[in-house]
């Protein structure tokens, strides 16, 4: 699965504001809410929720990846938001957290969910990939960065 395909420009968002990281996962939630289909802001704002108590899905180097399983969805979903401030996140390196890339998958979607894992753990360990991120001004910009790295990993 393509990063890219995940996404679409309504569920992208850059240099927004939040003031924390239950603020940036209502925020993601509500996007997130605009491409799945039969599920709620709540909902997916709880799956999120669910998942953060079990352990900070924060990667470090000011990256999180919040991620959920819903049996309300047929296909994976994502949004992703750059944030003016980073906020606490309760990442590994205590770094205030300014990227974040959410999804929502099927409940027996196990080797999809982990592949997908997988590949933005890789995307957001790439510096100039993530410094690339943090300068992109809109959603086309940031989505078509995003097309090029995969390319680029494809190649």
């Amino acid at each position: 699965m393509n990063i890219e395909d995940l996404l679409s420009p309504e569920r992208v968002q850059c240099h927004t504001a939040s003031t924390s990281k239950k603020r940036a996962l209502e925020k993601l939630s509500d996007l997130l809410a605009t491409g799945a289909d039969g599920l709620t802001a709540s909902e997916i704002f709880d799956s999120l929720l669910s998942r953060e108590r079990l352990g900070s899905t924060g990667l470090g180097h000011g990256v999180a990846i919040p991620h959920g399983r819903s049996p309300g969805t047929t296909q994976a979903v994502a949004a992703m938001v750059t944030l003016d401030e980073g906020v606490d996140y309760d990442a590994p390196d205590h770094k205030p957290v300014d990227i974040l890339f959410a999804l929502v998958v099927p409940e027996g979607s196990t080797d999809e969910h982990l592949q997908t894992l997988a590949q933005l753990a890789q995307m957001f360990s790439d510096e100039q990939m993530t410094g690339d991120i943090r300068d992109c001004r809109d959603a086309r910009s940031l989505l078509s960065l995003i097309g090029k790295w995969e390319a680029r990993q494809a190649a």
